[in-house]
């Protein structure tokens, strides 16, 4: 078994997951911003995840598996702006309604809740390759 190779794997999903997460952060802290640069609401941002090839010798490359995660893209959630009546609020439109960001507090915590659990499922498989390593070389003694 290739070490490196495991810990290559855990630390691209360490990556991803903080990413995630810091998107999510970015959205949870945009939840009431009605009006941005591009003249709108606040859209949701979504991180894409995709499977990445990790550096292998080519003779190995046939007989294993070994792939990491890596950031495709973030994308802009398309679901309809929540509408509400708000005439006093200075973005409301003539009707009187105020178009707020997509984004749902709920959703967005359990999200979060998702890749937290994903991270630590990453450091736990260090450790773990770690302690194996760690057994490996007590072996060679």
């Amino acid at each position: 078994m290739n070490f490196l190779k495991s810990l290559e794997t855990s630390a691209s999903g360490l990556y991803a997951q903080r990413k995630r997460m810091d998107i999510i952060a970015s959205n949870l802290a945009n939840i009431e911003t009605t009006h941005t640069e591009k003249g709108g609401p606040y859209r949701r941002k979504m991180v894409v995840m995709g499977t990445k090839e990790i550096d292998q010798d080519f003779d190995k490359m046939f007989n294993s598996s070994v792939k990491g995660v890596q950031i495709e893209d973030v994308v802009e959630d398309q679901t309809p702006f929540k509408k509400v009546y708000n005439p006093s609020h200075p973005d409301a439109n003539s009707d009187g309604y105020l178009y707020k960001p997509n984004v749902d507090l709920i959703v967005e915590t359990t999200n979060m809740l998702m890749a937290r659990r994903a991270f630590e499922a990453n450091i736990a498989a260090i450790k773990a390759t770690r302690q194996m390593i760690i057994k490996a070389l007590e072996i060679g003694r």
